[in-house]
Protein backbone atom coordinates (compact mmCIF):
# COMPACT_ATOMS: atom_id res chain seq x y z
CA UNK A 1 0.00 0.00 0.00
CA UNK A 2 1.63 3.65 -0.76
CA UNK A 3 0.84 5.02 2.65
CA UNK A 4 2.17 8.78 0.66
CA UNK A 5 -0.98 8.44 -2.14
CA UNK A 6 -3.26 10.65 -0.67
CA UNK A 7 -6.99 11.67 -2.34
CA UNK A 8 -8.21 15.19 -2.50
CA UNK A 9 -12.13 15.51 -3.10
CA UNK A 10 -12.58 19.51 -3.99
CA UNK A 11 -16.37 20.24 -4.39
CA UNK A 12 -18.91 22.70 -4.46
CA UNK A 13 -20.44 23.27 -0.82
CA UNK A 14 -20.59 20.70 1.33
CA UNK A 15 -20.33 17.64 -1.21
CA UNK A 16 -16.60 16.88 -0.63
CA UNK A 17 -17.09 16.59 3.31
CA UNK A 18 -19.95 14.35 2.94
CA UNK A 19 -18.55 12.36 0.29
CA UNK A 20 -15.17 11.46 2.46
CA UNK A 21 -17.19 10.95 5.66
CA UNK A 22 -19.34 8.26 3.75
CA UNK A 23 -16.64 6.37 2.09
CA UNK A 24 -14.65 6.09 5.47
CA UNK A 25 -17.45 5.08 7.50
CA UNK A 26 -18.10 2.35 4.85
CA UNK A 27 -14.39 1.40 4.25
CA UNK A 28 -13.04 1.90 7.79
CA UNK A 29 -10.05 3.77 6.11
CA UNK A 30 -9.64 7.29 7.61
CA UNK A 31 -6.77 9.82 7.25
CA UNK A 32 -6.59 9.44 3.28
CA UNK A 33 -9.10 11.56 1.94
CA UNK A 34 -8.94 15.47 2.53
CA UNK A 35 -12.11 17.01 1.44
CA UNK A 36 -12.05 20.53 0.02
CA UNK A 37 -14.79 23.18 -0.03
CA UNK A 38 -14.96 26.07 -2.38
CA UNK A 39 -17.33 27.99 -0.26
CA UNK A 40 -16.71 31.54 0.79
CA UNK A 41 -13.41 31.62 -1.23
CA UNK A 42 -12.32 32.80 -5.01
CA UNK A 43 -10.33 31.36 -6.84
CA UNK A 44 -6.79 32.22 -4.97
CA UNK A 45 -8.19 30.86 -1.87
CA UNK A 46 -9.44 27.70 -3.01
CA UNK A 47 -6.10 26.84 -5.06
CA UNK A 48 -4.36 27.42 -1.07
CA UNK A 49 -6.69 25.30 -0.09
CA UNK A 50 -6.02 22.37 -2.27
CA UNK A 51 -2.13 23.14 -2.26
CA UNK A 52 -3.20 22.97 1.91
CA UNK A 53 -4.53 19.25 1.55
CA UNK A 54 -2.19 18.12 -1.04
CA UNK A 55 0.69 19.02 1.20
CA UNK A 56 3.24 17.52 -1.12
CA UNK A 57 2.30 14.28 -1.18
CA UNK A 58 0.91 12.47 -4.38
CA UNK A 59 -2.24 12.57 -4.74
CA UNK A 60 -5.60 12.25 -6.68
CA UNK A 61 -7.50 15.19 -6.84
CA UNK A 62 -11.17 14.12 -7.23
CA UNK A 63 -13.39 17.08 -8.85
CA UNK A 64 -16.92 17.16 -8.52
CA UNK A 65 -18.13 18.61 -11.88
CA UNK A 66 -15.60 17.82 -15.49
CA UNK A 67 -16.10 22.19 -15.44
CA UNK A 68 -16.75 24.83 -12.82
CA UNK A 69 -14.66 27.00 -10.26
CA UNK A 70 -13.39 23.50 -9.03
CA UNK A 71 -11.50 21.86 -11.57
CA UNK A 72 -10.31 25.65 -12.52
CA UNK A 73 -8.77 25.54 -9.50
CA UNK A 74 -6.57 22.98 -9.61
CA UNK A 75 -6.00 22.93 -13.22
CA UNK A 76 -4.39 26.71 -12.58
CA UNK A 77 -1.81 25.57 -9.81
CA UNK A 78 -1.40 21.73 -10.79
CA UNK A 79 -1.46 20.94 -14.17
CA UNK A 80 1.75 19.20 -15.48
CA UNK A 81 2.68 18.41 -11.71
CA UNK A 82 3.35 14.92 -11.95
CA UNK A 83 2.92 14.14 -8.66
CA UNK A 84 -0.84 15.14 -9.26
CA UNK A 85 -3.29 13.63 -11.30
CA UNK A 86 -6.96 15.26 -11.28
CA UNK A 87 -10.58 13.20 -12.14
CA UNK A 88 -13.66 14.68 -12.71
CA UNK A 89 -17.08 13.34 -11.53
CA UNK A 90 -16.10 11.86 -8.37
CA UNK A 91 -18.83 9.80 -6.36
CA UNK A 92 -18.53 7.48 -3.85
CA UNK A 93 -17.62 3.96 -5.80
CA UNK A 94 -14.93 5.93 -7.08
CA UNK A 95 -13.61 7.08 -3.96
CA UNK A 96 -13.90 3.03 -2.00
CA UNK A 97 -12.20 2.10 -5.01
CA UNK A 98 -9.73 4.46 -4.56
CA UNK A 99 -9.39 3.62 -0.92
CA UNK A 100 -8.44 -0.33 -1.79
CA UNK A 101 -6.28 0.59 -4.74
CA UNK A 102 -3.67 2.56 -3.47
CA UNK A 103 -0.52 0.21 -4.01
CA UNK A 104 -1.55 1.00 -7.91
CA UNK A 105 1.52 3.47 -9.55
CA UNK A 106 -0.22 7.29 -9.28
CA UNK A 107 -1.11 7.07 -12.78
CA UNK A 108 -2.40 3.74 -12.78
CA UNK A 109 -4.90 4.07 -9.58
CA UNK A 110 -6.08 7.50 -11.45
CA UNK A 111 -7.42 5.63 -14.58
CA UNK A 112 -8.02 2.58 -12.42
CA UNK A 113 -11.06 4.78 -10.33
CA UNK A 114 -12.18 7.04 -13.05
CA UNK A 115 -13.00 3.56 -14.55
CA UNK A 116 -14.82 2.26 -11.73
CA UNK A 117 -16.44 5.18 -11.48
CA UNK A 118 -18.04 5.65 -14.87
CA UNK A 119 -18.86 2.25 -14.30
CA UNK A 120 -21.01 2.23 -11.35
CA UNK A 121 -23.18 4.51 -13.41
CA UNK A 122 -26.14 2.82 -14.55
CA UNK A 123 -29.56 3.08 -15.79
CA UNK A 124 -32.25 0.58 -14.48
Amino acid sequence: MNKDLRGVVVAHGRIAEALVSAAEGISGVSDVLVPVSNDGCDRDRLEDRIAEAIDGHPTVVFVDLPSGSCLVAVLHRFRGELNVKVVTGVNLAMLLDFLFHRELPLPEVAEHVASRGSGAIRVT
